[in-house]
């Protein structure tokens, strides 16, 4: 079963998304994250949605429809976080919430959808494609902000 993560199950997504990285930056304190989760929850353009087995939240990903001005006011979409837990990989279940995923951003009128890997390898690249994106379509380019510098004592 494939739907929209309930409000409730936000600990259940923050599970789920300690398979997403090998690092992440640490969780903020519960204040905060309910604070961010309830901004999400209350914005009709960013949809969680979840894939289930047995009322178990296994797979996920975000996609935000983002109003435009240019192809006839159509807006466009961007999927992130997609993650499926270890155990239940290879079974469809990320396919399946991507496809998902992209019925619903057609049904707004998107004229595209975006997503970004970070993995560099040949598998995750046919797993996309394999559920409708098409890596030589466009190309990415990601800007970070600056690391501030170090302060080692030193003068110069």
């Amino acid at each position: 079963m494939i739907r929209e993560i309930q409000k409730s199950e936000l600990a259940d997504l923050l599970a789920l998304y300690e398979h997403l990285h090998a690092t992440d930056d640490p969780v903020p304190g519960a204040d905060q994250v309910d604070e961010v989760w309830q901004s999400i929850q209350g914005n009709p353009d960013i949809k969680y949605f979840g894939a289930y087995e047995s009322e178990t939240l296994v797979a996920t990903c975000t996609l935000t429809v983002i109003p435009n001005l240019t192809k006839g006011c159509r807006s466009y979409g961007l999927v992130e976080n997609v993650v499926t837990a270890p155990a239940f990989r290879r079974r469809g279940f990320g396919k399946a919430i991507l496809e998902h995923a992209l019925e619903y951003a057609w049904s707004r009128n998107c004229y595209k959808v975006m997503l970004l890997t970070g993995r560099k390898n040949e598998e995750t690249y046919r797993f996309y494609e394999s559920a409708g994106f098409d890596r030589h379509a466009k190309q990415a380019f990601v800007a970070k902000p600056k690391e501030p510098e170090q302060d080692t004592g030193c003068d110069s």
